[in-house]
């Protein structure tokens, strides 16, 4: 391994891979820092969305909307099939009250190019034909589509190789500012040095900002999935409750519910494979990536109250993975102040996948110094400056 780079990347999940990728392909000398397995933190436990209907109107959605015609060229690019698919996706409103909300949510979002529309109840059953009667109303949004991340991971990682990126599997223990650049320490001893430094750690964030004495107020939110055995289509698209996203735009109509303390909201979605993922919780459990009994009830009854057919389903496995997350649901995007060198990228919650593509080419730009068409400002780092953690 070389002892000199010009980026030293820390984290392998989605969102580093990505910024590895696209720094090599810029011709920088690259090392991309994993302590275990590439895509072993949220990136390889999540769905697959590339979700615009979640994104309110801003720089999120901007954003979404490049990665996702990103996405469509990597397809070409990485020479790996991502599973990219282009189903659009559905929000199944159930009363009067989320479809007020969601009207205007709908307004606002096209206002910004997406083109989503309001279905009434005869429209949502010619693409929902199994769904649940007291559904009244659905949105309609071609644009959503999906990946399969660990195809990604694993094209970016095949690809960033072949263009010269290095990989260490390893733990980091010290990282030191220098007159010029950083030299950064491994547990066996072993140093780099490097003029950049890129912190992907997703829900590790904050630990690895720890070793420079920066506060990065990111923590791990865990989300639970259950899959299902391999069955042809229920639907023609993917699917989320009208609760997902209201309870994401206005968490305080869901305070005193039952479900409140898990965030559930429901989402399902069919792999490639077949198999449906059905979802998802949002719990601040420290990083505990086990399952629980409570929760995946909770999953499995949202499932058969969505679509009665699922009953007669089976669940061959669950999974649980910690999405990154930010005090206002936001991005870091910064280079750190008094840090020169030392950027963070993480803190994209459940949306990592969808994000990833312009991340990394927006960390690229950073370091090579190249003008940011984005309003960056309100992913900086220190917005949070009041914040505890």
């Amino acid at each position: 391994m070389k002892k000199n780079f010009h980026v030293v990347v820390i984290g392998g999940g989605i969102v580093g891979l990505s910024t590895a990728y696209y720094l090599v392909k810029a011709g920088k000398r690259v090392l991309l820092i994993e302590k275990n397995e590439i895509g072993n933190g949220a990136s390889g436990s999540c769905d697959e969305m590339i979700l615009l209907q979640s994104k309110e109107p801003g720089i999120l959605l901007e954003m979404t909307l490049e990665s996702l015609e990103m996405y469509k060229g990597l397809r070409k690019e990485l020479k790996v099939d991502i599973e990219f698919q282009n189903n659009g996706g559905m929000v199944f409103i159930e009363n009067e009250q989320e479809l007020k909300i969601i009207e205007a949510f709908v307004k606002k979002q096209k206002q910004y190019g997406v083109n989503v529309e309001i279905l009434d109840r005869k429209d949502v059953l010619k693409k929902q034909p199994y769904i649940n009667k007291k559904i009244i109303a659905s949105t309609f949004c071609k644009m959503d589509s999906q990946v399969n991340p660990l195809h990604v991971m694993r094209g970016l990682m095949i690809r960033s190789i072949a263009l010269g990126l290095e990989f260490k599997k390893g733990i980091i223990t010290k990282m030191d500012q220098k007159k010029d650049h950083w030299r950064v320490y491994f547990y066996n001893g072993e140093y780099v040095d490097t003029q950049y430094i890129v912190n992907t750690a997703g829900a590790w964030a904050s630990e690895v900002g720890n070793l420079i004495g920066i506060n990065i107020p990111i923590i791990p939110k865990r989300g639970q999935i259950i899959v299902t055995e391999k069955i042809p289509k229920i639907g023609e698209t993917n699917g989320w409750s009208a609760r997902y996203i209201v309870r994401k735009i206005k968490p305080e109509l869901f305070q005193e519910e039952e479900d409140s303390k898990l965030g559930v909201g429901f989402s399902i979605s069919q792999t490639a494979s077949g198999n449906y993922l059905i979802g998802s919780t949002r719990e601040f459990e420290g990083y505990n990536k086990k399952t629980t009994y409570e929760a995946l009830k909770i999953i499995i009854n949202q499932g058969i109250y969505y679509f009665p057919i699922l009953k007669k389903v089976h669940i061959i496995r669950s999974f649980a993975g910690l999405r990154p997350a930010t005090p206002d649901g936001k991005p870091i995007l910064d280079e750190v102040a008094d840090k020169k060198g030392y950027f963070v990228a993480a803190g994209h919650e459940g949306d990592g996948i969808a994000l990833a593509p312009i991340t990394g080419k927006l960390m690229a730009k950073f370091i090579n110094g190249e003008k940011i068409y984005y309003d960056i400002n309100v992913l900086r780092l220190n917005r949070f400056k009041k914040e505890k953690v």
